[in-house]
Parts: C-alpha cells; structure tokens; sequence
C-alpha cells in the first residue's frame, strides 16, 4: 500500500476510524479535514450488501440535491424538432440528432450527461461501446431516456447526481464540495440517501445498507452512524 502525505496522515489523526459520528458531525469533520488547494468535492460511499452479479439486486437512479453539486454539468441532448428546441430552452450545450451521433461515434465525449428521448434511442444505441464504459449512456432508470427532456436537463443543471451500485456492491455519488455551508452538505446528504432507501431492488436480501462514509477528495473518510443517518430519509428502509 502506498504510503500516505503528511498532510493526509495529519488530516486522519483528526477522525477516530472506531467512532461512528452523527452526521452534522461527520459532515463538519469532513470540512475540517479537507487541506487540498482546490474546492474539494464532499462523497457519499455506501457499502450494500446487494450482489451486483444478480440482475434482481441492481441499484441505478438519481436524485436532485436542494443544494446543488457545486460544478457545472455539461450537457448533450439526442432530439430533434420540438424536442430539440426544448431542450436548447432548457439550457442544454449540445443538441443533435444524427451529426451529434455521428460526431460522438467520431469520438467526441467531451461532456459529463447525455439525455435523449425515447425515438432517439435506436440511433442512440450505437454510441453504447463509446458512452458505456465512461457511464455516460442515455438511460431510462437513471431518468436520461425521457419524453419530457426539458424537465431532465433542468434537474441536471441544478443540481441531479446519478448513482448506481459497482462491482463490489459499493454506491459512490458527490453531495457537494468543501466550500459549501454545513447545512447545504447536510441537505443534499438527506436528498441522496433517500433517493438510495427508495431505490431498494426487489432481490435485496438481508441488511440492504451495511455502512456509510463520507469524505473529500484527498480527505479520510469518516464514518457516520447508520440509525441517524438513514432518519434523515422520510422514506424507511
């Protein structure tokens, strides 16, 4: 195992790795540890006790955070027609139909989303071998497969943060950065982890979130207690 900065070990002496905290003290830990130059990002990472090798225990959905991500997303929309100025008025950065295939297909990914409408998914399809592996595929669960596509682009705008479950059963989304309040981390941690609650799958078996951590980018991460972490979700798990 690589060997930790100075700066990481002096940010890891702060965070008892045996304490499970409350999550406005976690989310203030998080913010006291941060030391990197630049806007950290704040992650949420939720360990499952789902087996992703199971299509029955697959986890994939959004939520919008109240707060807002902290960055700028980048925007591509497949449409065409009305559809099309739809999105432009709703701010997308891109809008195409065959080119914006094509151009894609010549390797162009230079954006973080891509949303489509649903007749746009059969020329859409083509682009799975170069969207799939970066995650940036067009997809109905995740709400970017959709007839009302002005409504998703705003969301992504403000603030919407996919996620889904990796190999390892393990959930990884941002819930803001560093620089925003206590009470904004706190906000949009509520929003995703009610987002993740709902999307319980059918095939879960046993305990369906085992742990909850968060962190900064170059930060350790912290631990927080499961109870009073899940109550900041209205729905039950």
């Amino acid at each position: 195992m690589a060997r930790r900065g100075k700066k990481y070990r002096a940010a890891s002496e702060k965070v008892d790795p045996l304490k499970q905290y409350a999550p406005d003290e976690g989310v203030k830990l998080v913010k006291e540890t941060a030391f990197a130059k630049f806007d950290e990002s704040v992650e949420l990472h939720i360990r499952t006790g789902l087996d992703p090798k199971h299509a029955d225990q697959q986890v994939r959905g959004s939520a919008v955070l109240p707060a807002g991500t902290g960055r700028t997303q980048r925007v591509v929309a497949f449409a065409q027609g009305d559809k099309a100025r739809e999105a432009e008025a709703a701010g997308a950065d891109i809008v195409g139909a065959e080119e914006l295939v094509q151009r894609v297909q010549g390797g162009w990914t230079d954006f973080d989303v891509a949303v489509a409408t649903p007749d746009m998914m059969g020329m859409v399809g083509r682009l799975g071998k170069v969207l799939g592996p970066r995650g940036l595929m067009p997809n109905p669960r995740s709400g970017t497969v959709t007839p009302d596509i002005g409504r998703a682009i705003r969301e992504i705008k403000g603030g919407r943060v996919e996620f889904r479950v990796d190999r390892t059963g393990v959930i990884h989304a941002p819930i803001g950065k560093v620089s925003f309040s206590e009470d904004k981390i706190m906000q949009n941690l509520g929003a995703l982890v009610d987002a993740i609650v709902r999307a319980k799958p059918s095939g879960a078996k046993g305990q369906y979130i085992r742990t909850l951590n968060i962190a900064s980018t170059m930060g350790p991460g912290v631990n927080l207690d499961q109870q009073a972490t899940l109550a900041l979700a209205s729905s039950e798990t």
